[in-house]
């Protein structure tokens, strides 16, 4: 069987790790507009051959794009295009509505399935790529209901095979959610971090002084601007309301702290705890 992963960096090349793992004869062709990702993706081994995407998409059954979410926009169709009966074409972008609207257009749409695994790190390209990303960690699918029960079998059973949980909601659901989880969390480290860095001009003061609370909030900052840039703008009316509502809580709290408000601060804060609660059980599930 062979699979096309567009775009061999940290997602698509730890999908391809990860599916070697359980099906050692699968072929796998990569494509990506970097050379140089190319040559790294083959060396590191995440793909067997390099290819461009004419040569590679007709000659696959599984086809993964696995760019940032403006180049799915810009290769779902010609892809589509490109698709072999039976095949079937798989993205993994972080916002869905615009990329299912996309997909709907197309006369192959039933070829088409929308995924979105809910892992990743600050890193980015081949090199980043482990096999060990996507197990246990849930995948979110879109618009079940609009693919091949072919296509959705053979995407359902690979992600079931490597250890991933299933969930499924429609774009407009996916997008919203996604706008507070993963979205506004990204956002706010890096306003924290243009925060610190525009404040504290010592950069000895900051590595000397950031605790591991300091560290881990704003390890975010440190992911790609060329691929969150665009989820920010194609989810921009969910990300808007979710900065705004966060927003409004900073304000509340910054006149708690101007306040000396002591006992709102505290219950501020207790409200918060509830989160631990939330966030223990999903990992107890």
């Amino acid at each position: 069987m062979n699979v096309t992963i567009i775009g061999v960096g940290l997602l698509g090349g730890s999908f391809a790790l990860a599916l070697r793992e359980k099906y050692p004869n699968m072929h796998f062709i990569g494509v990506d507009a970097s050379v140089v990702n190319g040559q790294l993706a083959l060396a590191k081994g995440l793909v067997d051959a390099v290819l461009p995407l004419t040569e590679a998409v007709p000659q696959s059954l599984l086809v993964v794009l696995a760019t940032p979410v403006n180049t799915i926009m810009e290769l779902l169709p010609a892809v589509m295009d490109l698709l072999p009966p039976g095949a079937t074409v798989l993205d993994l972008g972080s916002t869905k509505q615009l990329i299912c609207n996309l997909a709907d257009a197309h006369p192959k749409r039933a070829q088409f399935v929308a995924a979105h695994p809910m892992a990743g790190t600050e890193n980015s390209g081949p090199s980043a790529a482990f096999r060990e990303l996507l197990p246990g960690k849930n995948l979110i699918i879109c618009d079940r209901d609009k693919s091949l029960p072919d296509s959705l079998k053979l995407v359902e059973s690979l992600f079931r095979d490597i250890g991933m949980k299933l969930f499924f909601m429609t774009p407009q659901e996916h997008d919203l959610h996604l706008a507070y989880v993963s979205h506004l969390s990204h956002i706010s480290a890096f306003a924290l971090g243009l925060t610190v860095l525009e404040k504290e001009k010592d950069e000895q003061a900051i590595f000397d002084m950031a605790s591991t609370g300091f560290s881990s909030t704003v390890r975010l900052a440190k992911s790609s601007p060329q691929m969150w840039a665009p989820i920010f703008d194609q989810n921009r009316a969910n990300v808007s309301d979710a900065l705004a509502a966060y927003i409004d809580f900073l304000q509340q709290f910054k006149q708690v702290v101007d306040n000396q408000d002591v006992a709102t601060s505290l219950e501020f804060m207790q409200r918060a705890n509830v989160i631990r609660r939330v966030l223990d059980g999903i990992e107890k599930r």
